[in-house]
């Protein structure tokens, strides 16, 4: 059974989601959201984390790097976009899929970076509190 690894930036509701699912899959995309949009490589996923998720009041100012491994032969059915720099490649994944793509990450998703932003004051969860010491530590 052959692998891609991928990453996916999310901010705390995001996070959240994911700690209930026990780090099996990722929430369902809102009604506005129509893609699922897992990226090729951990330095584009902090960019994002980083630069847009600690800016972002609706992800209470976190950046979440996950990481996760999902069966090759799924994560080929999306062909990689490339979005602006040479190493900003995603795959799209429309929102309808994603339940069979979730079906396909083998493990569990990890969180291996965290971003604060400058108007962070308090996680929304013990669980999150917990999860930022541990990554930062």
């Amino acid at each position: 059974m052959k692998t891609t690894t991928l990453y996916r930036p999310v901010g705390e509701k995001e996070m959240i989601l994911i700690l209930e699912s026990g780090f099996k899959e990722f929430p369902p995309r809102l009604d506005w959201q129509p893609i699922f949009y897992p990226v090729l490589n951990e330095e584009y996923a902090s960019e994002i984390a980083e630069k847009w998720n600690t800016r972002d009041e609706a992800g209470n100012y976190l950046g979440f790097v996950t990481q996760f491994d999902v069966l090759e032969e799924v994560a080929n059915q999306y062909p990689a976009q490339n979005v602006g720099a040479r190493n900003h490649n995603e795959l799209w994944v429309p929102s309808e899929d994603l339940n069979s793509f979730n079906k396909a990450i083998v493990g569990d998703i990890k969180v291996i970076k965290v971003f604060i932003g400058d108007d962070f004051k308090k996680g929304g969860s013990a669980e999150v509190e917990d999860l930022m010491i541990n990554i930062k530590n």
